[in-house]
């Protein structure tokens, strides 16, 4: 895959500016079309803990939806390297998501977002979700014990989580129950022997992403509407 034309941008966000790298697919040719029909947004590893948007799981995410044709954006959470604010246990962090999504749906008008988020990260584009709306959710080891999720709706959208059975950081046992209490329930898939930073996994989480959102949209139902 050739490489993807990366733009360096500054956001308008709630606790000041967002540093982001928009990634476009190379051979995009969607510009006189109208744009692309989706793009993506991926959230990072906890600020406190080193987690920025060249965080190696977050750059594997975001090469999933490129190779796709899905122009991606990787951000810095409020207090992290050019992005203004602090640290704000994740509810600030939502809010920062959703400005870069609501940049991204300015920027492509009409265009359905697919959202995605590592650790901390996994957790905030859960939040996300509810407001959001996205078409495509996957969530990477999410720090659901990290971060406050008591009322918060399940994403609406088909969803993935992907966990390591050999976690040390976000408990797998915690994050598979508290998948099988979300409706509608998520895709699972577990990776034997896999750590929280995926070491030596980062082909095979990469294929297991791909997998899943190369599967076909269903039809939404219209019932209710």
């Amino acid at each position: 895959m050739r490489s993807p034309r990366a733009e360096r941008v500054s956001l308008a966000g709630p606790a000041g500016a967002i540093e982001a790298l928009v990634e476009t697919p190379a051979d995009d040719r969607s510009g006189d079309a109208g744009g692309p029909s989706r793009f993506g947004v991926v959230c990072h590893p906890h600020p406190l803990y080193g987690g920025t948007l060249d965080n190696k799981v977050v750059y594997t995410l975001a090469r999933a939806f490129v190779e796709l044709g899905v122009p991606a954006i990787r951000f810095n959470f409020r207090g992290v390297g050019g992005s203004g604010g602090r640290y704000d246990e994740g509810i600030g962090e939502t809010a920062d998501a959703l400005a870069v999504i609501a940049y991204g749906c300015q920027r492509w008008p009409g265009a359905s977002v697919w959202l995605a988020g590592f650790s901390f990260g996994g957790a905030v584009a859960v939040r996300a979700a509810a407001e959001a709306r996205p078409e495509r959710l996957v969530a990477v080891a999410p720090g659901i014990t990290r971060v406050a999720m008591e009322g918060i709706a399940s994403p609406a959208c088909p969803w993935l989580i992907v966990q390591g059975d050999a976690d040390d950081v976000i408990e797998p046992a915690a994050v598979l129950a508290w998948a099988r209490r979300q409706s509608p329930a998520p895709a699972v898939r577990q990776l034997a022997g896999a750590g929280h930073f995926f070491h030596g996994r980062l082909h095979e989480l990469r294929q297991v992403v791909l997998d899943f959102l190369g599967t076909p949209m269903e039809p939404r139902s219209t019932a209710g509407e």
